[in-house]
């Protein structure tokens, strides 16, 4: 069984031997009234990583490590700033299967084997603040390192120096911390781990070959703004992924955007990606978010449905309507859960990560990829509104009923894809494209709340047939689907505006320049 916590660090270059004034100016910083020696450990840690290093290139370390309060297996994951998540897992002599699942999205896949050994003898200080709590700790570790590859030893050795943050203290004693220690003259250290530090001194960080996206891509060019908005999509997906397996809170909905954006985005822009690469990639993209869909759309409707449950009067609230809903959403929920992870687990998602790894690194990039992003962007964006202009005409010609309904889903999606479609642009085309795509964004807000709406009254319906067969009394349930219906009714009639709005003929003209 994992634990998880959030450790907020800095790494500094270690004190000149014997030199102890940054002690005491330690002693000087707002807030800490002493600093308490808590003695010396020794620690020894066996880093794991893939045969080319994808933990570490994704800023990740997996490690076993004895010796210490906390000895077991650690894994890292980054988080912004000077904070990381660690996964610990009780001590084992093989990689425990819940790391090796957490860290998938990063390795791929490929086997973990050992690759640095890093012992070190630590001390430690607290920093001690006025009510005697601990404010942060400090460590002075004398390292040594070995490498585990390559059939010959190479050892190094260095002195390092970390602060870490401790639970619920606010990260302004960092900067304070800092600011003392520079006065001693500390400043931070040049590697971001032990493990970045241990990789380049043993010589397992080799220099890398050529990089082949940057002999390809014009710096500046339709392809460059592409490229990096895919860049940070792919990335999402990997972050997100150890969130999905734990199943916390928001993370399927997190991961199935990107899912979408990034799918969208290899559509619109095929004049700038081969399709023959992209395509392939688009309809496991296409998979990968069905298989959560349930997960995330189960939830969106249990929270909507309780919502009103929960606003009724409740002399209007006949039956077990509350405990109907739980039990539905408990039984849907497990099922989803379970597809969620036979889902990550797939080789399909395994060999989608490599395709989206290749993707990245070596981009199928098109003769228009080297245009200039004014040129290229605006026609993609246009053509992605036109699609969008003809569902939103087809759907505004119906009545109410199920044909408008579904004319109304198929304009969701393609403004979905409209605004997506702006977002690569936003750099290059700047206010243009952004208020475009906000215009769009508030027509999907309005479509999406109705279609919500006709999955709700699809599902209460189903509700209220199981509720009739068991005895109970249908009221509750009616009332329901009557508030969807209006709800449905009210925004239809939103949508002739907010269309208007984002079908404005200059918001295109300052588009295409």
């Amino acid at each position: 069984m994992t634990q998880s916590k959030r450790e907020t660090e800095r790494k500094y270059a270690a004190p000149s031997a014997g030199d102890l004034a940054w002690l005491r100016e330690l002693t000087g910083v707002d807030g800490v009234v002493s600093v308490v020696e808590r003695g010396s450990e020794d620690l020894d840690a066996v880093y794991h990583d893939t045969e080319d290093m994808r933990l570490a290139d994704a800023s990740a370390t997996l490690r076993r490590r004895t010796g210490g309060p906390d000895a077991g297996w650690h894994l890292k994951l980054p988080l912004p700033g000077d904070s990381r998540e660690e996964l610990q897992a009780p001590l084992s002599m093989t990689v425990p299967d819940d790391l090796r699942d957490l860290a998938l999205s990063r390795t791929r896949g490929a086997p973990l084997t050992p690759a640095v050994r890093v012992r070190s003898t630590r001390s430690t200080r607290d920093l001690v603040g006025p009510d005697e709590e601990v404010l942060a700790e400090v460590t002075v570790d004398s390292v040594r390192a070995e490498s585990l590859r390559g059939g010959t030893t190479t050892l190094a050795a260095w002195t390092e120096m970390e602060v870490e943050l401790a639970d619920d203290i606010d990260p302004a004693v960092l900067d304070l911390v800092e600011k003392a220690l520079r006065k001693s003259g500390i400043d931070r250290a040049a590697h971001p781990s032990k493990l970045a530090r241990a990789l380049e001194e043993t010589g397992l960080s080799a220099p890398r070959l050529p990089d082949a996206r940057a002999e390809k891509v014009v710096p500046g060019s339709a392809g460059d703004e592409v490229l990096r908005w895919v860049d940070e999509q792919v990335r999402t997906l990997v972050a997100l992924d150890p969130a999905v397996r734990r199943d916390l809170p928001d993370s399927v909905h997190r991961f199935r955007v990107a899912c979408r954006r990034l799918r969208s985005v290899l559509r619109s822009y095929r004049s700038v990606l081969d399709r023959e690469i992209t395509d392939p990639i688009r309809e496991d993209l296409k998979w990968l978010g069905g298989e959560l869909a349930d997960a995330r759309d189960r939830e969106v409707l249990a929270e909507r449905l309780d919502a009103r449950v929960v606003a009724a009067p409740r002399e209007l609230v006949l039956g077990p309507v509350a405990a109907r809903l739980q039990a539905w959403h408990v039984a849907g929920t497990a099922e989803a859960r379970r597809r969620t992870l036979d889902a990550l687990n797939s080789p399909r998602y395994l060999a989608l990560l490599d395709s989206l790894a290749t993707l990245t690194q070596q981009p199928p990039l098109r003769p228009k990829a080297g245009r200039k992003p004014t040129k290229a962007m605006p026609k993609a964006i246009l053509k992605e509104y036109d699609r969008l202009a003809a569902r939103m005409a087809h759907a505004l010609d119906l009545p109410p009923g199920k044909d408008l309904d579904k004319a109304l889903h198929e304009a969701r999606k393609a403004a979905k894809k409209t605004r997506y479609a702006t977002e690569p642009a936003h750099a290059s085309l700047g206010g243009p494209a952004k208020r475009l795509g906000k215009r769009v964004k508030a027509v999907q807000r309005v479509l999406g709340d109705h279609q919500d709406s006709v999955v709700a009254r699809d599902t209460l319906r189903k509700l209220a047939v199981a509720a009739h067969a068991a005895g109970e009394p249908g009221f509750t349930w009616g009332l329901l689907y009557g508030q969807e219906q209006a709800a449905a009714a009210d925004r239809e009639r939103q949508l002739p505006a907010a269309w208007a709005d984002a079908s404005e003929p200059r918001l295109r003209k300052r588009l295409a320049g």
